[in-house]
């Protein structure tokens, strides 16, 4: 087979950067090693910062999302059974959009398809061959048939655990990783959210987040022991410490009901430099990793989207090479800042194991000063609405 630009991971990024690019008349190939259903089964965050909202739009993929999502002017900050508002569109004037990950890539799935797009799933031993070359290979094969893919660029859209990364050679990348000593142990209920808008909690008992994917789908979080097990977790006991870890009035609001999916999430901080070898391009988990808090993983894997296409787009337009060239430097320059805004937020609203009394007062200090500085919650404000491309 031959196309232009070998896309390797059929998840939103993957789905993304293959819509953008037929609507500007650039052919390429998805291969994903899962099936769709598999894909579409998986439960993500869905915060959009407005960069996603609009790339949705130029995608020519954004009518139900502005129909079904619900767009969020600010967000609620908990610390015991203290409770502040941080109001985006004053600070910034724009808001996020809440819409799921699982009907963004749905959305993507129907848009692909619609167009003919070139969708291989089942796809193992993926392997990227002259990748350091004009003429990149990408090997793979489906059932007991081998199949080879010629293109001009790969573009490695497949997670933190696919061949995209580990096809660097040691020598020519850099790796940075935190992982932090506790997990997110999640629900989702077929029961109304407790607030319009999301709460994060700081609590004596750890972490907690309200959150939603509609008016009658709630997603709520809890810091847990890595050592847990979404077994381990009865439906009453996470309600029960759900409601001890969130003020008292949010707590007798809260509507219980049956988990309908249950999950523990690892969280770690990790950057891949540079994101960019020969004709091998990362997007996305493939070459960086957020914590959840703050919602950045879908976010900067869309930044990352933006620029490989603009990319793109000038070479096969214009002949130009610049975009392409200064691709992985732009990328990590807006990974790290939401690299830091992540590591910030969930500094500030989680309990560590080794937490000293001193470490928790600056905590509750840091908290405050957010509670009372305007200029404190711009910077929040602007850095969870997303910082511009």
């Amino acid at each position: 087979m031959r196309t232009q630009v070998a896309i390797i991971g059929g998840g939103p990024s993957g789905l993304l950067l293959s819509q953008l690019l037929h609507l500007r008349g650039i052919s390429s190939v998805v291969l994903e090693r899962k099936t769709k259903d598999y894909v579409l089964g998986r439960i993500r965050a869905g915060v959009l910062e407005q960069g996603l909202v609009r790339l949705m739009e130029e995608a020519n993929v954004a009518g139900r999302m502005h129909r079904e999502g619900f767009v969020h002017d600010g967000t609620l900050v908990a610390y015991g059974d203290e409770m502040f508002h941080v109001d985006f569109k004053a600070h910034t004037g724009s808001g996020v959009m809440l819409y799921g990950q699982t009907e963004l890539t749905r959305d993507l799935y129907e848009a692909r398809e619609k167009a003919g797009g070139e969708l291989i799933f089942n796809v193992e031993d993926v392997e990227i061959a002259g990748a350091n070359t004009d003429c990149p290979q990408v090997h793979y094969r489906v059932g007991d048939r081998i199949h080879q893919l010629n293109c001009d660029f790969v573009a490695g859209c497949d997670g933190f655990h696919g061949v995209s990364r580990r096809t660097i050679p040691t020598d020519q990348k850099r790796e940075y990783e935190k992982v932090y000593p506790f997990g997110w142990l999640g629900i989702l209920s077929e029961t109304p959210p407790v607030n319009d808008e999301l709460i994060y909690s700081n609590s004596e008992r750890g972490f907690a987040l309200c959150s939603m994917r509609n008016a009658s789908l709630s997603r709520y979080y809890i810091q847990c022991s890595l050592s847990d097990r979404p077994e381990d977790w009865t439906d009453h006991a996470f309600w029960d410490e759900l409601k001890r870890r969130i003020p008292a009035e949010q707590a007798e609001a809260i509507v219980m009901g049956p988990s309908i999916e249950k999950s523990i999430a690892p969280l770690r901080s990790f950057v891949c430099e540079p994101m960019r070898w020969g004709r091998l391009f990362l997007c996305g988990d493939a070459a960086h990793i957020v914590p959840p808090t703050g919602a950045k993983g879908l976010n900067t894997a869309a930044s990352d989207v933006q620029y490989l296409y603009t990319g793109l787009r000038r070479f096969y337009e214009d002949g130009d090479m610049e975009g392409l060239d200064s691709y992985s430097a732009k990328a990590l320059a807006r990974v790290w800042k939401a690299e830091r805004f992540s590591w910030w937020f969930s500094s500030l609203m989680h309990r560590y194991p080794d937490q000293s009394m001193f470490d928790h007062k600056m905590q509750i200090a840091e908290l405050e000063f957010l509670r009372s500085s305007d200029a404190a919650q711009k910077a929040m404000a602007e850095n969870y609405v997303g910082l511009p491309y």
